[in-house]
């Protein structure tokens, strides 16, 4: 077996294994969270014996291992559960809130992993000047401020005194593409503000990595100027380290949009996620926190793979 197949082949067993043991934790989390949904659903007014048989009736009485088994398996064939309080299937109320948070992802992916990229060039060409400077101090401070309070800044001055997108994230099947984007066009721009930062950062202290090697100054000797050494020397070198941190921001786009879609109203994953803690629906809490794992951990490894196939000496260990 080559090296490349089997260091494949153990990030994924790793990532498979990792995601059984977070859905442990997530089970066990769940289940010492105060509170009691049968007393959510009927009210304070309910009676022990009404109370004693809706417990039974949803099967909160049965042994944890039990229950945890049962919905591990559930989950692995696709049956998240239902919901507690509305009885409604959770994999078909997750299916378009799903969808809404990945399409929020993805547009805030397509404006904010361009732009992170091509910061860190300028900041890596212009280094130690006020270009590198301006743009350092800027993403430091969008990352520097939580991303709730950038939400309500942004919705109190673009929204409300300008009026130039709506303050509310509101979208469903009936709207075209462009009032979807200028729906969400405030929740894009809050989290291309916060991981702007980081991935620029990175992708600024990668290049001056490989910046310092000898190829780079041989390039320099041969007169090629300081743009093409960056693009055509230094950045394919240090794709690895951007990738990584590429899939780590987007794996964050993916599962930190909680409060960004509450703060905005969005039908995503993330609003499902907080209403339904609210009302002590344990399986609707495990199974968004299942599908958030799996899509973090899915990312990361993504980005491990990515980062073993860039390796030439893996892939030629001749």
């Amino acid at each position: 077996m080559s090296p490349v197949v089997k260091l494949l082949a153990q990030r994924i067993a790793l990532s498979l294994l990792l995601l059984l043991l977070i859905s442990v934790v997530i089970f066990a989390g769940t289940m010492v969270l105060p509170g009691d949904v049968a007393q959510s659903i009927l009210g304070q007014s309910a009676t022990p014996e009404a109370l004693a048989n809706l417990r039974a009736e949803l099967g909160v009485n049965d042994p944890p291992v039990q229950r945890y088994f049962a919905w591990l398996f559930g989950a692995i064939q696709g049956d998240l559960g239902t919901a507690l309080t509305s009885g409604q299937d959770i994999s078909e109320a997750l299916a378009s809130r799903f969808w809404n948070t990945l399409f929020l992802a993805f547009w805030a992916a397509v404006v904010a992993v361009p732009l992170a990229i091509f910061l860190g060039l300028v900041a890596v060409r212009f280094k130690d000047r006020w270009p590198d400077k301006l743009i350092s101090g800027v993403t430091l401070a969008s990352i520097s401020i939580p991303e709730f309070l950038i939400g309500y800044v942004l919705m109190y001055l673009v929204a409300v005194k300008l009026r130039w997108f709506p303050s509310v994230a509101m979208i469903n099947d009936n709207m075209n593409l462009f009032e979807k984007l200028n729906a969400i066009a405030l929740p894009i721009a809050v989290l291309t503000l916060v991981v702007l930062a980081h991935m620029m950062r990175m992708t600024r202290a990668a290049i001056l990595n490989v910046m310092q090697s000898a190829y780079i100054e041989t390039a320099e000797l041969k007169g090629l100027n300081a743009f093409q050494v960056i693009y055509r020397h230094a950045f394919p070198n240090a794709i690895a380290p951007i990738v990584n941190v590429v899939m780590l921001n987007l794996a964050y786009l993916v599962v930190g949009v909680v409060v960004i879609e509450v703060v905005f109203v969005y039908p995503g994953m993330g609003q499902y996620l907080v209403d339904h803690v609210s009302k002590r629906d344990v399986p609707v809490v495990q199974a968004c926190g299942l599908i958030f794992a799996a899509v973090y951990i899915g990312l990361n490894m993504i980005a491990d793979i990515v980062a073993i196939l860039s390796n030439p000496r893996l892939r030629h260990p001749k």
